[in-house]
């Protein structure tokens, strides 16, 4: 173990307090510490790529097993990842084998055993679209298993893996287009940028390299030398807002804004609305709250809280809190946090 290690060095939002941490770079290995700090009652933090956490300043009173896995199997139309695998290099795995399907999740920070705990998804595509089965370390029994998508109650952004503790992702398998197909363009400006209409598929290495293209001028693809890619990604996920509320969401917004059109989708449960546009007609732009700020909106997207190079988890609280505040404040809806946090709230 090591002891002392700054959680600003192991997450993308580059802040957090000091930690001993347990290095995994064998799913046995994972397993193994994982047992023998549950069987000791030592509280634990799972950490593989820390793209999508917000620690506190202070240290953190658990040991951080960092899950450093790295293996990635392609099948006839599967690919097989461990948890700890860089995501992106696993879609750049597929597509260069000539297999579709993953393309549209190109660019996003983090590790393959994290995405199905949040059912990322961009571009009109979800890891529960595409998702076979995941490896789970029950921690109650000790016991390793494969669970199939059915049992994980995924939802916008969501599954029953998010926010519980109970069960450890060891590997996630993905089915695969062989023919090299994308999946079916669902995201408009994705579909326009490649000439296409909503629906049709296009070659999965085009569309892999428009979407970085798309992610890197909105600041969501990793780069040490921009400090708008210094964030957790989208930090609010876009509301849903229920079929009996939506009338009253959309008056006060034009109570706000006069007779305007504004973007929403259709949801499951209701209404889903723009947090970005939300965000930014609440009067936070981009770059919020200025140029001096250690935590600022990012220049490129409202929708990205970051770190400019000396903010504190403190600082990245309160720029959220203002948001948040604000945007429930001017139209009446609460907007929610996309990542985890540990010894903060919001």
């Amino acid at each position: 173990m090591r002891s002392a290690v700054a959680m600003s060095e192991l997450t993308t939002l580059r802040v957090g307090g000091k930690a001993t941490v347990a290095d995994c770079a064998t799913t046995e290995a994972l397993v193994a510490t994982v047992r023998a700090l549950d069987a000791a009652a030592v509280p634990v933090l799972l950490l593989a790529g820390g793209s999508n956490l917000l620690i506190a300043d202070d240290d953190v009173p658990a040991v951080v097993v960092r899950i450093a896995t790295e293996g990635v199997e392609l099948g006839a139309d599967t690919v097989t990842a461990e948890a700890g695998a860089n995501w992106d290099a696993v879609v750049a795995k597929t597509v260069r084998a000539g297999f579709g399907g993953l393309e549209c999740l190109s660019g996003i920070p983090g590790s393959a055993g994290a995405t199905p705990v949040q059912n990322v998804g961009a571009y009109g595509v979800e890891v529960a679209d595409l998702l076979r089965r995941v490896q789970l370390l029950d921690r109650a029994t000790g016991e390793t298993h494969w669970v199939a998508p059915a049992d994980l109650a995924f939802g916008y952004r969501t599954s029953r893996l998010k926010h519980r503790s109970d069960a450890v992702v060891l590997a996630v398998e993905f089915a695969l287009d062989p023919s090299g197909a994308s999946a079916p363009l669902a995201y408009r400006e994705l579909a326009d940028r490649l000439g296409a209409a909503e629906g049709e598929s296009r070659p999965a290495a085009a569309v892999r390299e428009t979407v970085l293209g798309l992610r890197a001028g909105k600041g969501m693809v990793l780069d040490s030398a921009d400090h708008d890619t210094w964030s957790a990604g989208s930090f609010f996920t876009n509301p849903v807002v229920p079929a009996d509320q939506v009338d009253r969401v959309r008056a006060a917004v034009r109570a706000q804004l006069g007779d305007v059109t504004f973007p929403e989708f259709p949801a499951a449960s209701g209404v889903k609305f723009s947090a970005g546009w939300l965000i930014e007609r609440a009067g936070f732009g981009k770059g919020f709250p200025g140029p001096d700020a250690a935590a600022r909106l990012s220049t490129k997207h409202t929708l990205a809280l970051t770190n400019r190079g000396a903010a504190t988890a403190a600082d990245i609280v309160e720029l959220a809190r203002t948001v948040r505040d604000g945007v429930a404040d001017r139209f009446g809806i609460v907007l929610t946090p996309e990542p985890v946090t540990v010894g903060v709230e919001l």
